[in-house]
Parts: C-alpha cells; structure tokens; sequence
C-alpha cells in the first residue's frame, strides 16, 4: 500500500513545516463527512503515533493511520493552483463519486 506525492505537494508541504518552525510531517487521513460519506483529514504532526504507516518523502514523512490507508492506497496528493485559489488535490483511483461541493467522496 502506499500514497504518492507530487513535487509541488512535497515543496508546498515543506515550506510550511520550515514556516511553523518544527514538526516531522504531514498526517492524511479520512473521516466521516459531507454528503459523500467521507471527507480528506489533514495535519502537521510532530511525532508518527505507533499505529501510523509511515512514507519518507525526503525532508520529512508522511503518515496515514491503518483505517485510512486502506481508502487512500494508490492515491497521489497534488498541490495546485488555480487562479486565485490553491490547496491540496488528491487523485484518488478508488474514489467511485463525490458530491458537487467536491469536499466530500464515496469508495
């Protein structure tokens, strides 16, 4: 199982770890939400809990809990910008829909 990175995600990811001062990395997961059923969770973290897979990106890891990783396996998180807008974006093969919102998907 894994998750992949973008090099924009991993630059974008980076400089806000050097911007906050300290932290090992970045935590993704889901959780229940939106019309959907599931929604995308992430955080900075500054230690893996002990349950956590762990994925070394270089100048920091990135770490996904056993219930998530089995809805994220196979996806690559992306960071985009568009316009006047930027975030995160993850291209996810087994999401089957989500709700126009775009906040939310279904596996």
């Amino acid at each position: 199982m894994a998750i992949l990175m973008s090099d924009a995600a991993k630059a974008h990811i980076k400089q806000q770890i050097v911007s906050r001062g300290s932290g090992a990395g970045i935590r993704v997961g889901v959780k229940t939400a939106g019309c959907s059923g599931l929604s995308y969770v992430l955080e900075f973290v500054d230690a893996s809990a002990p349950e956590d897979s762990v994925f070394d990106q270089g100048d920091f890891q990135l770490f996904v809990d056993p219930k998530s990783l089995i809805y994220l396996d196979g996806t690559e998180l992306d960071f985009v910008k568009e316009g006047l807008n930027e975030g995160f974006k993850f291209n996810n093969p087994n999401m089957k829909s989500e709700c126009g919102c775009g906040e939310s998907f279904h596996v």
